[in-house]
Parts: structure tokens; C-alpha cells; sequence
């Protein structure tokens, strides 16, 4: 029960640090001049998965591939971060920040998929009072 009750609290906490990214792309589409492209098309990514995550809280074990996309995504462009953080040295100290934040956040959401194999016979089990197979 425990584990239920961390990972929701970790679906929250990532859930609103990605939903927050609404306040930036707001801005950045109010003003596209001043900000770069990329750095928007990756917070409307992250905007909608925080989204997703925060609904994902009312039954974590129905939305464990959500959950798990999360988690890898995170852990993936994490890893692009650093490679490019040591490949362009004038922008080695954010790419590096941006690469342990993330890690943090796969860390938390990676506990969180681990404890989602609990519900997933229960999972199986509403499944196919379904009728799905």
C-alpha cells in the first residue's frame, strides 16, 4: 500500500514540474523571437506528459507504459544532454544541470514502474472480466 501511495505522490510532483512548463511556452509563443524553437517543441512535450502523468495518479497500474515513457524518455534525452554537454563546451554547466535534473526524475519515476508490476495481474485479471484477451 505504501508503494501505491509513493508512487502517486512521484506522479504529482513530476506531473506539476512538467505541467509548470506552461508558464514558459506560453511565454515563447507570445514572443517566438526571443526564444528558440527547440527549447518550445520540447516543453509542449513535456506540458502534455505532465499532463498525463497527473492523470495517471488515480490508477498508476492502468497507465504503467505511460509511466514507463516517462521514465525512459527522461533517462534518453538525459544522456543526449550530456554527450552534447561535453561536446559543446559553452554549453557544458546546462546541459550537465539539465542532465542530472532529469536523471533525478527517471530515478523517481523508475522506483515508480518498478512498483507498478505489484497491480499488474490485477491489471490483467480486470482485463479479462472485460472481456479483452
Amino acid at each position: 500500500m505504501w508503494r501505491e501511495r509513493a508512487l502517486k505522490v512521484v506522479l504529482v510532483l513530476v506531473g506539476l514540474l512538467f505541467t509548470a512548463g506552461v508558464y514558459p511556452l506560453i511565454g515563447s509563443l507570445l514572443h517566438p523571437a526571443d526564444s528558440d524553437t527547440g527549447d518550445t517543441m520540447m516543453l509542449s512535450l513535456y506540458v502534455t506528459l505532465g499532463v498525463f502523468l497527473l492523470i495517471a495518479v488515480r490508477n498508476p497500474f492502468a497507465h504503467r507504459s505511460v509511466i514507463a515513457f516517462a521514465a525512459w524518455s527522461s533517462f534518453a534525452h538525459a544522456m543526449t544532454m550530456s554527450i552534447l554537454g561535453l561536446e559543446i563546451p559553452s554549453q557544458k554547466v546546462g546541459f550537465l544541470i539539465g542532465s542530472a535534473v532529469l536523471v533525478v526524475d527517471r530515478a523517481g519515476s523508475g522506483e515508480a514502474v518498478s512498483g507498478a508490476g505489484v497491480g499488474s495481474r490485477c491489471v490483467v485479471l480486470r482485463g479479462r472480466e472485460m472481456g479483452f484477451r
